[in-house]
This record gives C-alpha cells, structure tokens and sequence, in this order.
C-alpha cells in the first residue's frame, strides 16, 4: 500500500507539503498540486484515516441528525450540508431519527463518544429536556430548523413569523376575511412564531380569529385533511386555509378534493416551505419559500466556525419569499355547499 511518503517522492515534494495540500491547509502552484494529484492517482494512494486521527485527534467526520430524510424539506437541506462539507474535506455521518427521541440520544453520544468532530442537530419534537441535557454536555453542536430550548449553541433558524405574517397578509388583500390556520404539534418554535405571524396579521387588520377555524397539533398530512373537511361542514365554512407547512397543506388539498371543493374558485389555499412538489399541485401552490439550501450550507459553515475554535453567532435568522402562485384567488360569493 502506498504511503505519504512514496507520494511526496514521485511528485517531488515533501511529505509535509502533501498532508497539508491533501487537509485543504496549503494553496500550491498549479503544476505542483497536479503533480501530486498525477502521484495520488499513479500510485492508488489512500490516506491512513486512523492514523491521521490518532495524531490529530480529528475525524475530519461531521454528523447529521435528521427527523426524516424521505421528506423532501429535510433531503435537500442534507444534501446541501454535505455538499458543503464534502467541499471542506469533511465526510458526514447521516442518522434519520423518526422522530425518535432513543435515536436522538445515540446520534449525541456519537459525538462523545469521538465518532464526529461535530453535529448538526434537527428535531421536530417537543424536547422534555433531555436533549438540552445531553448538548449542553458537549461541544461542537448546531441547531437547526428547530430550536432546542435551555441550550446555547449557535442556532439557525428562519422569518418563521414573518413568514406567516406575509402568507396570511396575502390571503386578506385578496379579499379573504374567513381564514383558517392549520398549524403543527405545540411547543415547537416554527409552530409558535408562524402561529404569531397569523394572529398578527389577521389583528393588524381587524379579523377576529374563529376557534373553529384553528386546528392544531401535527404535520401529518392525513389530520390535515379531517381539519380540512371539519372546516368544510361549518355553517359559515372559511373561504381560505393557511397551511403553516406544505406536508399539512397536502392534507387540505386532500380534504378540499374529497369534499368536491374548487381551488381557488370556492377555498383559497396557502402553504409554508416551498417543497419541490408545490408546483406539481393541480393548482400550483403558492407558498413562503424557505431557504432550505442556505440552511443546509451555512449550517456546515457554523459548525466549521465551532472546530476551528471561533465563535459563530449564537442565533441566525435566514429570510424568508413569498411565492405567489395561483392557488389563492379573491373569494366569491358563491356557496360550494349549494
């Protein structure tokens, strides 16, 4: 098997040179770089990954722990983190936890257990405190998406609120006054601050909000769809929905074509994230558009701040688009029930 050594000889460069040129540490002259990639590949050399660890005490190996990498929301924003990374010479570790609080848990002790050098860290559950335990133990940790209440490392989030407030604004200046929200499991930030988005700007402009218009309490796409069809049975059903998220507003499409109902000639519909499928929807979906690529990348440019010992910002707030698409539509005076 090759080793440093016999690639420095055949490029005619010190061994030094080579690690430092392989570890991303030295910018060479063109035709030397190519003479020691020309030697890499003469002679199949590959790096001794154990004893670089051993002697660095570094991986050069990052983690990733995501609820669900089937979900397209969370698949581009990995893809993006590892591309990034990959850039930086860093290999990445993926755990899809399932939302599973026991593989959570693992995917920390990872880190402790010196796997990774660091982690970027998403969930979409409530934490009962046990995550920001096992953080606050460890170094090398970035929140993302989600936040995780009682720790402080730097965290990156979106306009959540902001967001919500632009969706809803564009649901009343097309002339929409009976609006419901459909809104995911309590006590997770994207919940609270899109929710807060929606109250303000339905009170900024004089809407009193329906209790029998909110429905609450997953992102599942099937209890979206018995909210959206509970909606549909009122006396005075609303004329538009807000989705706080594109999985929840499947479920209203879901209810709405159950139900018979038009969008948007009877129901407008809104959604949060901008998915790719948005614009496969049958009307194309108009949405708040998250940055999910920037999420991703600047999530791994965090977490390079933390293993090169600076000290990134605690909190990110990335900004949010408003897509305007034509699933919203001004309400009409027509009764879908008729």
């Amino acid at each position: 098997m090759a080793t440093i050594h016999d690639v420095a000889q055949d490029a005619g460069v010190s061994p030094t040179t080579v690690s430092r040129y392989l570890n991303n540490r030295i910018e060479l002259p063109p035709a030397t770089a190519a003479r020691i990639d020309a030697a890499i590949k003469k002679l199949d050399y590959r790096p001794n990954l154990l004893a670089k660890r051993l002697s660095t005490g570094k991986t050069e190996a990052v983690g990733l722990v995501t609820p669900e990498i089937r979900e397209p929301f969370f698949a581009e924003l990995a893809s993006a983190f590892e591309d990034e990374a990959d850039h930086h010479g860093y290999t990445v570790f993926m755990s899809s936890t399932r939302s599973d609080r026991k593989r959570e848990i693992a995917s920390l002790e990872r880190l402790q257990d010196g796997h990774v050098d660091g982690l970027l860290m998403m969930t979409n559950t409530p934490d009962d405190g046990t995550l920001a335990g096992l953080i606050g133990e460890r170094r090398n940790v970035v929140i993302v998406d989600e936040d995780i209440p009682g720790v402080s490392v730097p965290r990156l989030f979106v306009e959540n609120s902001e967001g919500a407030y632009q969706a809803t604004r564009h649901l009343i200046e097309a002339g929409h006054r009976r609006i419901a929200y459909l809104g995911g499991p309590q006590g997770l930030l994207t919940v609270n601050e899109r929710r807060e988005g929606f109250l303000m700007a339905m009170n900024e402009a004089g809407i009193a909000v329906r209790p029998e218009y909110v429905a609450m309490g997953s992102f599942a796409p099937e209890l979206a769809r018995a909210a959206t069809v509970r909606f549909l049975e009122l006396p005075l059903p609303p004329t538009a929905i807000f989705a706080s998220s594109d999985y929840l507003a499947i479920g209203a499409v879901t209810g709405l074509r159950d139900a018979n109902v038009s969008v948007p000639d009877e129901v407008s519909l809104i959604g949060f994230d901008d998915i790719a499928f948005s614009t496969l929807l049958t009307p194309p979906l108009s949405a708040v558009r998250q940055p999910v690529e920037q999420l991703g990348r600047q999530g791994f440019l965090t977490l390079l701040a933390l293993l090169n010992g600076e000290t990134p910002p605690l909190l990110t707030r990335l900004p949010v688009e408003l897509i305007r698409r034509q699933s919203v539509a001004a309400p009409t005076s027509k009764d879908f029930r008729a």
